[in-house]
């Protein structure tokens, strides 16, 4: 029998900066093979979401499981932070975030830039993960640039050096922020078509993004964040086609006349 339980699960998530709630109880689950896009206006909580699922940023109340285990708290409210750093080191190796501003280290190449977590972190054998790394880098199409720096590379081309770094750690998911916001349009279609080819894998992610053909394109499930809170979700032909809040429909008026 298959397992059913979710990769990520996420139960009436509150998280506040000071007084500013910026998520009033939200709940997302992500299963195998699950591609959840989270849209919504600047604001909206989306990115706030993401870091609090990978641990980035403690949330005030609610509960986030990672395989059906939970993260383990101390203390309540603002105080409230995890209580066991091997679990939360644990989880976040198994989720890789990629990040709208690349985050690659100038000072490596390409290829070290991929190698360095799970030679570090995950402490595995140096011929595995080049060979690894480079299998991905070829993967997302820039097997060529492994002995060159980001500062020589496209933002097509580090975002996608990115996705490749993400990838090297074997995670049971994928975390993308924004992955294509920083991108001119013709380097932003490098990335998407680097998505949409995980996405056909059958790899777990959430992603946070503006493109609404890439949220309709690739998505299982599409959850509209208004404020803090989930004002719509359901299948992308659903939400896309046929949304039943006016705050979604002027939401995705304002994005095609964008």
């Amino acid at each position: 029998m298959a397992d059913t339980t979710p990769v990520i699960e996420i139960r009436n998530l509150h998280k506040a900066y000071g007084s500013l709630e910026v998520l009033r109880g939200v709940d997302v689950t992500a299963r195998r093979g699950d591609v959840v896009s989270l849209i919504g206006s600047s604001g909206s909580g989306k990115s706030t979401l993401l870091r609090c699922c990978n641990l980035l940023e403690d949330s005030q109340q609610g509960e986030i499981l990672f395989k059906g285990e939970p993260v383990r708290w101390k203390g309540e409210g603002h105080a409230r932070r995890p209580a066991d750093a091997k679990q939360v080191l644990r989880m976040r190796t198994n989720l890789s975030m990629v990040f709208q501003q690349f985050n690659l280290w100038a000072h490596m190449t390409i290829l070290q830039n991929v190698m360095e977590a799970p030679l570090t972190v995950l402490g595995r054998p140096r011929a595995e993960v080049e060979e690894a790394a480079r299998g991905y880098l070829a993967k997302v199409g820039i097997g060529d640039k492994c002995d060159a720096y980001p500062a020589q590379l496209s933002g097509g081309q580090q975002q996608r050096a990115a996705i490749a770094r993400g990838l090297c750690m074997e995670p049971e998911a994928l975390l993308f922020d924004e992955p294509t916001s920083a991108l001119d349009p013709e380097l932003e279609q490098e990335v998407v078509k680097v998505i949409k080819s995980l996405a056909e894998e059958g790899r777990t992610m959430i992603i946070v993004t503006h493109d609404m053909k890439m949220a309709h394109d690739v998505s299982d499930h599409v959850v509209f964040l208004h404020k803090g809170l989930i004002e719509e979700e359901g299948p992308p032909a659903t939400l896309f086609g046929a949304p039943k809040s006016e705050r979604l429909q002027g939401f995705l008026k304002s994005t095609t006349h964008a």
